[in-house]
């Protein structure tokens, strides 16, 4: 593969991640669906959260868990390795905010480390690991730190939750 190629198919996988991030804040499910390959393998175990296989599975999954929760995520600062014409792989910085009630929102940050394969043309995700490296709980008052004890306390409680 020549570099204009390289770098085309390199700026094709950020544009995914783009669409990632965009359609999940807006809650366009049918069309985050279509970003992930069928296989999808999501894996937020050490993030407090589980292992999921199936594309259909972590929509469903992903939609209940938000609801209608507002979320902004910010992905940066790629390092996109491609492996084959058709397979890649990257991590990328993560920063998120979700609402998780009135006046009480999470900030995270972390990393995605992400698998990707050209499926008809297009780019899909087949796989993707988040790590958190620090989340804070905060309103307009207070900010509070979440340790990874506390993270993994409040993880179980929210996964008997969700189910």
């Amino acid at each position: 593969m020549d570099d204009t190629t390289a770098l085309l198919e390199i700026e094709a996988i950020k544009q995914l991640k783009a669409r990632y991030c965009r359609l999940l804040d807006t809650k366009d499910w049918d069309a985050w669906r279509t970003i992930f390959s069928d296989d999808f393998l999501s894996d937020t175990s050490e993030a407090g959260g589980k292992v999921i296989v199936g594309a259909d599975e972590f929509v469903a999954f992903t939609r209940k868990s938000l609801g209608d929760n507002a979320t902004v995520h910010q992905v940066h600062a790629p390092e996109i390795e491609l492996t084959s014409a058709t397979t890649a792989r990257a991590v990328w910085a993560l920063e998120d905010v979700v609402r998780l009630a009135p006046a009480v929102n999470l900030r995270g940050y972390g990393h995605y480390s992400e698998t990707y394969e050209k499926i008809d043309g297009r780019w899909r995700i087949t796989s993707s690991k988040l790590t958190r490296l620090r989340e804070d709980i905060f309103n307009l008052l207070i900010s509070v730190y979440i340790s990874p004890r506390l993270r993994s306390v409040i993880g179980k409680a929210a996964r008997r939750v969700v189910k």
